[in-house]
């Protein structure tokens, strides 16, 4: 065993919500659900809950309401973004943070707001989700830098592309930590690069922010980021608020991509005139309640401590890569060495023998209660590159890889738990149970499906169709 199994802390799965569900399995059974599905969406810290339960009693519109419970709303939801604004190291006169639903929301405004002119280039790499790589194809010439064959960034080949298209180069977008593989690029060197050549750089920090301390930087500081764009659902606040933080200067020129109520200081019927940085940025009344929720996550981390979160993660990852590289039939894709695992996320894609893993997905859910992801991720260039083989959706070809994702809610137990699932799969314990559905585009037993409403329904049937 590594020398960083010590460092795991068990009783952080109790800080999360849901740690004492029972869900059924194919065999008659119950079990604690295993989540290993962190890098997709995480549960709810528990004080975040209370937190969200506590202000929905004077949760009100924000801004222009005279009312008590109007001006407590719009003191909350200012005093999340000066948490969520100091959490990332925001400065006051030189950042904004702008609220909305998500990261993919933060990119698409950001390549909208640029202000791009023809000729402009946008560089980006071969590892992105697709909410960093294709909002700046609609807006700009895009080319990549490459990754090696263990997807980490090919460092080089970005400063190549930045001094080959210097004065042209408007910006560099980057992830800050991959979904896939869990590399870890070095972000502040990358912008030094950025900035050696004019060009700005843009972090997609969704899966950064939940693991690791950052510090977006100076605007004097030549290794400073420009913008960062992250989830509060990736960072155990799933209450449908994200924020886009980034040079106030960007925001403070140009009308707003959205416009309407908020967005305004003056309207005539032949004259407008916009708010200030953020709330021009801000269309219509927001999501109070999922911003004091992305806050309330944020203070509850920096409370667990990043030292102690990156150890426990550290320590798992570690664990879980020992464990696949001794299970006969997986093949771990990406950094395969425990000994990285300080160096990395724990996110893991593996596959296993020849079966798909679709079905290996369904196979762990029905039978052992254990949530994985399965197939391409939302960054089908970056899996093609590291299988060698085209990803199609919906196909009956085995397709993507399957992906195992740690957070708090993880323990020493559920890596165990999910390595002797994974030896009986791949002994066949269960090959010929399970039926591929071409319509959904996965396997489900031939002889049960969980019936999920009766753990939750809004007491209505799903319809087929709107009508």
């Amino acid at each position: 065993m590594t020398q960083f199994a010590t460092a795991t802390f068990p009783h952080f799965h109790e800080m999360l919500s849901g740690q004492d569900l029972r869900i059924p399995l194919r065999d008659g059974t119950t079990r604690r659900p295993i989540n290993l599905d962190h890098a997709a969406s995480t549960p709810p810290l528990r004080a975040v809950r209370v937190t969200v339960e506590r202000f929905l009693d004077w949760y009100s519109s924000v801004h222009r309401g005279t009312g008590f419970t109007s001006q407590l709303a719009t003191q909350a939801y200012e005093e999340a973004r000066t948490v969520v604004g100091r959490f990332v190291g925001a400065r006051d006169r030189q950042h904004t943070v702008i609220f909305g639903p998500n990261t993919t929301w933060a990119l698409n405004k950001l390549a909208r707001r640029m202000a791009f002119a023809p000729g402009d280039v946008v560089i980006s790499t071969t590892l992105e989700h697709h909410a960093n790589d294709l909002p700046w194809r609609q807006v700009a010439n895009l080319v990549y830098a490459r990754c090696d064959n263990q997807g980490r960034l090919d460092v080089a080949h970005v400063a190549e592309l930045l001094q080959r298209y210097a004065g042209r180069a408007r910006l560099l977008a980057v992830t800050g930590g991959s979904n896939v593989t869990g590399h870890l690029p070095d972000v502040h060197y990358l912008a030094a690069l950025a900035h050696d050549v004019g060009a700005q750089i843009v972090v997609d920090a969704a899966q950064l922010v939940p693991h690791r301390a950052i510090d977006i930087g100076d605007l004097r500081d030549p290794a400073h980021l420009d913008y960062i764009a992250f989830s509060g659902h990736k960072l155990y606040a799933p209450y449908g608020s994200g924020a886009l933080v980034g040079r106030r200067d960007t925001f403070a020129a140009g009308a707003p991509d959205v416009v309407g109520g908020g967005t305004v200081r003056l309207v005539t019927p032949d004259h407008v005139e916009w708010a200030e940085a953020p709330a021009r940025d801000e269309a219509g009344t927001p999501n109070v309640v999922g911003a004091v929720a992305l806050a309330a996550a944020v203070l509850e981390l920096e409370r667990i401590g990043f030292a102690a979160i990156a150890a426990h993660e550290a320590a798992l990852t570690a664990r879980l890569l020992e464990r696949l590289q001794c299970i006969s039939g997986v093949q771990v894709y990406g950094d395969k060495s425990p000994a990285s695992a300080q160096q990395r996320l724990g996110v893991i894609p593996f596959a296993v023998a020849d079966l798909d893993p679709r079905l290996v997905g369904a196979i762990l859910s029905c039978d052992y209660g254990i949530a994985v992801r399965c197939g391409a991720f939302c960054a089908h260039p970056y899996v093609q590159r590291l299988i060698g083989q085209e990803a199609v959706c919906g196909s009956e070809q085995p397709s993507g890889l399957i992906r195992a994702s740690l957070g708090l809610a993880t323990t020493t137990a559920d890596i165990e738990d999910f390595a002797a699932a994974l030896t009986a799969i791949v002994g066949g314990s269960h090959r010929g149970d399970y039926l591929f559905d071409g319509a959904a585009g996965a396997y489900y037993p031939h002889d049960w499906r969980p019936d999920v409403t009766t753990a939750f329904s809004l007491g209505v049937a799903a319809a087929s169709s709107y009508a």
